[in-house]
């Protein structure tokens, strides 16, 4: 009761202290010659949320580029040798080797699966619609922790001689084959592939809603002169729709892939790294919170930083595409 009474507390304070602090801004911009008002009013504005992803994002990264050049108590400068020996560890290669299975895999079989989704569910009726929809997008109010202990019941393996209670092994019983425990299979990293599985099952809703509202804002005039034309489904969707659609699904992919670069949570939740299935983001919650090596931690996420940069830049490219084509 005591945690519920301290978070409407700080929602209620919090709003409270928004509101008087921008208050306090207009007021005393206000009290300013109207010339120099007009000039500083936006900037005063902009200023409580310019100091805040400073405080909060700008300051804590270059603290952690600083301590990825230090020791693992982050007191003593080392230069480039936590980065050395990551990239001499062979289990630091593994982990990098999973991190581009989960950004060539997940986004493109997420997005794939939007499209099918959203254009079937836009040939149905409007009834058949909300019902298809509303499933498929459903998972996306579980969170991860959540849907990682819904499949690991769904992989979950039993020792001989007790019930099977697992769904994949029941399957495999029913086909003749044996029980098996799937999630520390890393042969081929079947493991890892079984990971990214609650990843689709929780996005593809995302990527279906919004790839349908792309599809829904296409021209009807385009799609029926290419019929006129003599074109066929699949020649009005591929050569019509997705060339207009493109910028949408760009979007989402790379909204996708940004998700799982930082994927964590249901690494954590159904094998914590074992059996050859860790990432980049647990490899640093092992470092910090675990082990307290505050250099190689900081080392790993500043590697993940390097690699999300370039992806925040399509990102923005993309959504300002987007905008000009409106």
């Amino acid at each position: 009761m005591g945690d519920i009474l301290f978070g409407l507390l700080a929602v209620v304070l919090g709003a409270a202290a928004t509101y008087g602090l921008y208050w306090a801004l207009d007021k005393l911009v206000n009290l300013l010659p109207a010339k120099l008002a007009e000039k500083f009013k936006s900037a005063s504005f902009l200023l409580p949320a310019a100091v805040l992803v400073i405080l909060v994002l700008l300051m804590p990264m270059f603290q952690t580029v600083i301590w990825s050049f230090m020791n693992d108590d982050g007191k003593k400068f080392v230069g480039i040798d936590n980065y050395v020996e990551l990239f001499g560890s062979a289990e630091f290669i593994s982990i990098l080797i999973n991190n581009f299975l989960w950004i060539a895999v997940v986004p493109a079989v997420t997005v794939s699966l939007g499209v099918l989704f959203a254009t079937l569910g836009n040939q149905v009726g409007p009834t058949r619609e909300k019902i298809l929809k509303s499933l498929i997008f459903m998972p996306m109010t579980i969170s991860f922790v959540s849907a990682s202990t819904i499949w690991a019941y769904m992989y979950v393996y039993v020792p001989p001689g007790r019930p099977e209670i697992g769904l994949l092994n029941n399957i495999a019983n029913a086909l003749g084959f044996e029980s098996q425990p799937w999630l520390q299979i890393d042969a081929g990293r079947l493991n890892t592939f079984l990971l990214m599985a609650v990843i689709v099952w929780l996005q593809v809703g995302y990527s279906m809603v919004i790839i349908s509202a792309g599809i829904k804002a296409v021209p009807e005039e385009t799609v029926e002169a290419a019929r006129i034309d003599g074109a066929n489904g699949a020649q009005v969707f591929f050569r019509i729709i997705v060339p207009q659609i493109w910028s949408t699904i760009m979007s989402v992919f790379v909204t996708v892939l940004i998700l799982v670069m930082k994927v964590f949570d249901i690494v954590l939740a159904m094998t914590r790294g074992n059996f050859n299935t860790n990432v980049l983001a647990f490899e640093y919650y092992k470092q910090f919170f675990e082990n307290s090596n505050v250099g190689p931690a900081s080392a790993v996420v500043t590697i993940l930083l390097l690699l999300i940069i370039p992806l925040m830049i399509l990102q923005i490219r993309t959504v300002r595409h987007q905008e000009t084509l409106r």
